[in-house]
């Protein structure tokens, strides 16, 4: 139905949003408003008829704590930040949803931080945690500069870091070098001589030491073994590799890849462009076992991160450090599970 006509040159005006307040739930419940205030506030005093009165107005009301407000009176809030480059990407969207999920079970409120990996952008976001009062900062990837734990320890913010370890933060990180090590030793035991692992030009701590590990491993056997990386750790990166590794006249056997996104890429152009079959000509064996791994199109071999057990484990250290900021650097390895499927089968 048409309201009439709207003045030539102006527009509608939007109506301001408003939230139903602490007094509007007082005066409905005919009761004061510090009586409303106690009745949400854990642990003080009230009457339970005015308990139950409060209650009821709310209910009706539909009305919800300020903890915003409340975190700011306190100088410190629930909030939880999440800081991770690419969080779409791989694993680390696995990780970033089981995250956030124990946080909200442990009634944090987590907030997820899409940074890239120069100085400024993670400083930039981590400014942005310390200004709203964050509890404290779990970082995924990237390489944190050193300012950006000074920041944190000159505020008490703590920090946890999965995937890489640094001397002042709490930290969880996988078996990479364990589960690397397996890898070549299955390879080799199986006959495969001519090996090859595929990582990235990123240089991430967890990707440099799976190389490194699976590089030495394979030499202590007397396997021979290439190197080829990609730009990044992901599907594109995949194929860049896989494309230099078979491009010449002698081709590995048995590759491991850093992670499964790479297992991907390489897989793909195995089949596809080399026309060679896995894993009769080439096994393949990956990192992370991303839900895609168990896809028919691949049906890779893989070791098993389990993005529940490392978040548990991070939001675990987050709180020992929020309970004893004094204490000592906590330390969390989870050593991942190999997973057999058809790409490899030992």
């Amino acid at each position: 139905m048409n309201d009439g006509p709207v003045s030539a040159g102006k527009t509608p005006k939007k109506e301001r949003m408003r939230f139903v307040s602490a007094e509007q739930v007082a005066q409905r419940a005919g009761v004061s408003r510090s009586a409303v205030s106690r009745t949400f506030t854990p642990g003080a005093s009230v009457a339970p008829l005015t308990r139950e009165k409060v209650l009821r107005a709310a209910e009706d009301l539909g009305y919800h704590v300020n903890d915003l407000a409340r975190g700011v009176l306190a100088n410190q809030s629930r909030l939880v930040g999440i800081v991770a480059t690419r969080p779409e990407v791989g694993f680390r969207a696995h990780l970033a949803a089981a995250l956030a999920k124990s946080l909200i079970r442990r009634g944090s409120i987590p907030i997820l931080i899409n940074t890239g990996q120069t100085e400024e952008e993670m400083l930039a976001a981590q400014k942005m945690l310390i200004g709203y009062r964050a509890e404290a900062i779990i970082i995924l990837s990237g390489s944190p500069p050193a300012s950006f734990f000074e920041l944190a320890q000159r505020n008490g913010q703590p920090l946890v870091v999965i995937g890489r370890a640094e001397p002042d933060a709490d930290h969880v990180c996988a078996g990479n070098s364990e589960a690397s090590r397996k890898a070549a030793k299955a390879f080799y035991d199986s006959g495969r001589r001519r090996l090859a692992v595929i990582g990235s030009n990123t240089g991430t701590p967890a990707i440099v030491e799976r190389e490194s590990a699976f590089l030495s491993a394979a030499g202590s056997h007397g396997a021979s073994v290439v190197v080829a990386r990609g730009g990044d750790s992901d599907y594109d990166g995949g194929v860049t590799a896989g494309r230099a590794l078979f491009s010449g006249a002698i081709k590995p056997d048995a590759v491991f890849c850093a992670n499964d996104q790479i297992a991907f890429g390489l897989m793909d152009v195995l089949r596809l462009e080399a026309r060679l079959c896995v894993p009769e000509d080439v096994a393949v064996i990956g990192f992370d076992d991303v839900p895609e791994s168990s896809w028919l199109s691949y049906q890779l071999t893989t070791f098993r991160q389990d993005p529940l057990t490392m978040a548990q484990r991070a939001v675990e250290l987050m709180e020992r450090r929020l309970e004893n900021p004094d204490a000592p650097p906590g330390y969390e390895r989870v050593i991942p599970e190999l997973v057999i499927r058809q790409s490899f089968k030992p």
